[in-house]
């Protein structure tokens, strides 16, 4: 992304043991420095189900629990509402099978908590492998 590796770069390890809170709080606290140049830069999945995953299927359609929470956790984004998202076990079953484990999903919450006022959210790719892996980059800002 960055051939003259000019941008800095500090790598986070996430606390499973901490609620979906605590990351997004801990997001919030590293918007400064966004100030300085600095990129947040969060890796996961929105959707991240291994179990049900259609190993070696060829272009499987998207499972209907998948595209709608992608969709729901989209319109939330769009929307500027964070606490259906920090509280993701709110959104029924679909978040459930969608978010079997947290630890693809809360890199989301890092950049998320960067976010700052007036900052536009994009999608810049999209998409579902699988059936169950949502390819969805969020771009903030």
């Amino acid at each position: 992304m960055y051939p003259k590796a000019d941008i800095p770069v500090v790598q986070l390890s996430i606390d499973e043991t901490r609620p979906a809170s605590f990351h997004f709080q801990l997001g919030q606290q590293l918007a400064t420095l966004r100030d300085e140049n600095i990129l947040v830069l969060g890796s996961g999945n929105l959707v991240h189900n291994l179990h049900a995953y259609a190993w070696g299927r060829h272009t499987p359609e998207t499972y209907d629990w998948a595209g709608r929470f992608e969709n729901t956790v989209k319109a939330h984004l769009l929307a500027g509402e964070t606490n259906p998202i920090i509280h993701y076990e709110t959104l029924g079953a679909d978040a459930a099978l969608c978010i079997p484990t947290p630890e693809h999903y809360l890199p989301l919450l890092y950049v998320l908590g960067a976010r700052q006022s007036g900052d536009s959210i994009r999608f810049p790719v999209e998409g579902v492998d699988g059936g169950s892996i949502s390819m969805l980059a969020v771009q903030i800002g």
